[in-house]
């Protein structure tokens, strides 16, 4: 069911993830960036609190939607709000929880392009999406950067690497 974006509340949804989520996720098919753009500026006229944010990002991927998740990130950027390791570290985690490793490997991707440090937590994290996937030779990309990265390696992310062998 669609519905306009004058029709989300505000009070309701102030700093509630879920109420927001769901109000996302009820807006038309298929997704105009302004018409989210417009629901989140209803919402948060002065900007979300991170977590806030961090807890929204990570509902929408859990619900698979990936087109909402891409362009809430782009509603941030645009208006210079906060993203930092937390906000993408949450989304490619839930990319893992889901099984979505393409996922996961794009936002990887967006986190180094928007020139945010990755640590041993977003490397697993991303790793554990690739070995959920079958992509073995992308979790060993992965564990590889890692050194590239400067990001010290630990038993974690020695296991994600060989389990993802295993199951590739």
């Amino acid at each position: 069911m669609m519905m306009p974006v004058t029709q989300v509340n505000p009070r309701a949804a102030k700093g509630d993830s879920q109420s927001v989520v769901q109000a996302l996720l009820r807006l038309s098919q298929p997704l105009r960036s302004d018409a989210l753009f417009a629901a989140l500026d209803l919402v948060f006229p002065e900007g979300p609190h991170p977590r806030t944010s961090t807890c929204i990002l990570s509902r929408l991927v859990q619900k698979r939607r990936l087109d909402l998740t891409l362009c809430a990130l782009s509603w941030h950027k645009v208006n210079k709000y906060e993203l930092n390791y937390f906000h993408y570290t949450a989304v490619i985690d839930a990319c893992a929880k889901t099984s979505m490793w393409m996922a996961a490997s794009q936002f990887f991707s967006v986190m180094a392009q928007s020139m945010v440090e990755s640590d041993v937590i977003a490397f697993s994290a991303a790793m554990s999406a690739c070995e959920k996937g079958g992509k073995w030779e992308k979790a060993l990309k992965l564990f590889s950067g890692m050194s590239q990265s400067r990001v010290e390696l630990d038993v974690i992310t020695f296991g994600a690497a060989v389990s993802a062998c295993e199951k590739g």
